[in-house]
């Protein structure tokens, strides 16, 4: 439904092993393309092999082709940061070696602000003890990585779920992004429903939560980051007391995953950039594919047509106004 003036533009991140720096970005809106490869370095057209001598200079990095009305800078800094140690100067993880450093490498001046900015957030937020080491540098000459490396995440799907695991990044990283402070923090701001559903996956009573029968035009965003999710044209009764569904506004911000609680198989679905409880899949929808995406209200927030500019989300007012 959203709409881009089709401009853009390059960000080329390095984040120790380019395996696990491109599912991160992959197929998010806006996002064209994520490339593994190297840059950084003094030597033309290295190999792997050339960049793992450590004799090249060459760090190995993403580089990402985005459209920054769909998804700005910003937002992949803020990406970006949640997926390194900014504070390790000698490499990532058990990945060792100046090949494997952090750096953001700017495109323009814009972009080097944006990335001075947000590394003072970062530095002022305490996340991190130590200093941010991670280098904001020109961008140079990008190379692509070889056909293997590529999208790695998907094309040897068992290694790479072993690697991610055994290199220590997915237990670190959720040691800093998931903390206590940060659960406080949404305890502050949300009241104990939307708590209870968007963390500890409760389910609110049927009928009797906001949206189950609301008629409004408009989009539901999530209650926790306020990313927009679904929209009023594909909702329908499904006459379960629950707002459903046919579909969200971009499956790439939605994640699935099982959930065998209460003795049952079901597919859970999640936010994927606030990880929000939303609520659950179900295949008896009304459309030709028959999805049924069956939303607690609690994990909403709704933005009518008539305040989506105000809101940051006028690219959406083709959906109602064509």
């Amino acid at each position: 439904m959203a709409v881009s003036n089709n401009d853009k533009k390059l960000a080329t991140f390095a984040g120790g092993c380019f395996w696990c720096m491109v599912k991160p970005f992959d197929e998010l809106p806006g996002i064209v393309s994520v490339i593994s490869g190297y840059t950084g370095g003094h030597t033309e057209n290295p190999t792997y092999e050339e960049v793992c001598t450590e004799t090249t200079g060459h760090a190995e990095a993403v580089q990402i082709t985005y459209e920054p009305e769909l998804f700005p800078y910003e937002r992949l800094l803020e990406l970006y940061w949640q997926q390194i140690d900014p504070t390790d100067k000698g490499g990532q993880f058990h990945d060792r070696g100046y090949s494997y450093r952090t750096a953001i490498f700017v495109h323009d001046e814009e972009q080097r602000e944006q990335a001075e900015a947000s590394k003072l957030t970062l530095k002022a937020s305490g996340r991190f003890k130590g200093p941010i080491v991670t280098e904001i540098v020109d961008a140079g000459p990008f190379y692509p990585a070889e056909t293997y490396h590529q999208h790695y995440y998907k094309t040897h799907f068992a290694e790479y779920k072993g690697y991610e695991k055994g290199s220590g990044r997915l237990d670190y990283l959720a040691g800093k992004w998931n903390t206590e402070k940060d659960k406080r923090g949404l305890r502050e701001r949300l009241t104990e429903l939307q708590y209870e559903v968007t963390q500890n996956k409760a389910t609110e009573p049927a009928y009797e939560n906001e949206y189950w029968n609301h008629v409004g035009e408009g989009i539901y965003v999530d209650i926790v980051n306020g990313d927009p999710l679904f929209s009023s044209a594909d909702k329908f009764d499904s006459g379960t007391g629950w707002p459903s569904f046919t579909k969200p506004l971009d499956e790439g911000l939605i994640r699935r995953e099982a959930d065998l609680s209460k003795g049952q198989v079901r597919t859970a679905i999640r936010s994927r950039l606030g990880n929000t409880h939303l609520g659950h899949l179900f295949h008896d929808g009304p459309g030709d594919d028959h999805l049924h995406y069956r939303v607690n209200s609690a994990s909403l927030r709704f933005v009518s047509v008539e305040d989506l500019e105000r809101g940051g989300l006028g690219r959406y007012l083709v959906g109602f106004w064509g």
